[in-house]
């Protein structure tokens, strides 16, 4: 069993102009764990995705995703990686299943067809496959964002908030997709601004508070970071959004 982690992340620093974003981020996610990455707007959680997307250069530090450098070996990262940002990037014109061989076409993989029909039975959309995406709701939307995401079958998949805007029902959803790719091994780098979220997905759980991880590990070990709870009638463990204020505090981002 490898313990080498599948994304490292060593003093990585980003500034936009005189405005530093990351100021020395320290981060390793193992494989086939779900991260979640925490922090405020304007914390640099999807500048941090960005860089080890190899979309944005970094202006100090190193990063590794699956063995390869971001910076030196972009397209290395980019055959292991896949990237699912806030808003869904599906055709509405096309039905589920053409939406699917598209991309498995322009992989330039084999029988793009039935690439289309396995992802659709794994994301549980094979009784939708033939209908227009827009006639899909925001779950069934999201559903099929993360099956195109699995087009290819990368190792690694960054997922920047992807239940934005989508009601509880829908946010369900995709939370069990996310389950589902954790279960057959997948790495998965979550962002995201619900802590209920995290909570439910994460294998561990990273706080990033100006520009830097201030805190890191399994919601047991945060929770630990806390008082225990004093019993009474009922012991009340500490919500992780309890634990995050604690830690960053109330004052707004600068």
């Amino acid at each position: 069993m490898t313990t080498t982690p599948t994304i490292h992340v060593a003093g990585l620093t980003k500034s936009y102009g005189d405005r530093p974003v990351l100021r020395g981020v320290d981060l390793e996610v193992a494989r086939g764990h779900v991260v979640a990455l925490l922090g405020s707007n304007g914390a640099g959680k999807t500048t941090l995705v960005r860089i080890l997307a190899t979309l944005l250069p970094a202006d100090a530090g190193t990063a590794t995703v699956d063995g390869a450098d971001v910076g030196s070996q972009p397209a290395a990262v980019r055959r292991s990686i896949s990237l699912t940002g806030q808003f869904t990037a599906v055709d509405d014109v096309l039905t589920g299943h053409e939406n699917l061989a598209l991309v498995a076409r322009l992989r330039h993989l084999p029988e793009p067809g039935r690439v289309a029909d396995d992802l659709l039975q794994r994301l549980s959309l094979a009784d939708a496959g033939g209908q227009r995406v827009a006639t899909y709701s925001g779950g069934m939307r999201r559903r099929l964002d993360l099956a195109m995401s699995l087009v290819g079958s990368p190792s690694v998949i960054f997922l920047d908030e992807p239940t934005t805007g989508l009601d509880p029902q829908a946010r369900a959803e995709v939370w069990q997709a996310v389950r589902d790719l954790a279960k057959g091994g997948t790495t998965v780098l979550l962002t995201t601004q619900y802590l209920e979220e995290a909570e439910q997905l994460a294998d561990r759980i990273a706080i990033l508070h100006q520009g830097r991880i201030i805190v890191q590990g399994t919601l047991e070990e945060l929770r630990r970071l806390l008082p225990p709870a004093e019993v009474e009638y009922v012991e009340k463990q500490p919500s992780l959004e309890e634990i995050f204020l604690a830690v960053v505090g109330t004052e707004g981002e600068g």
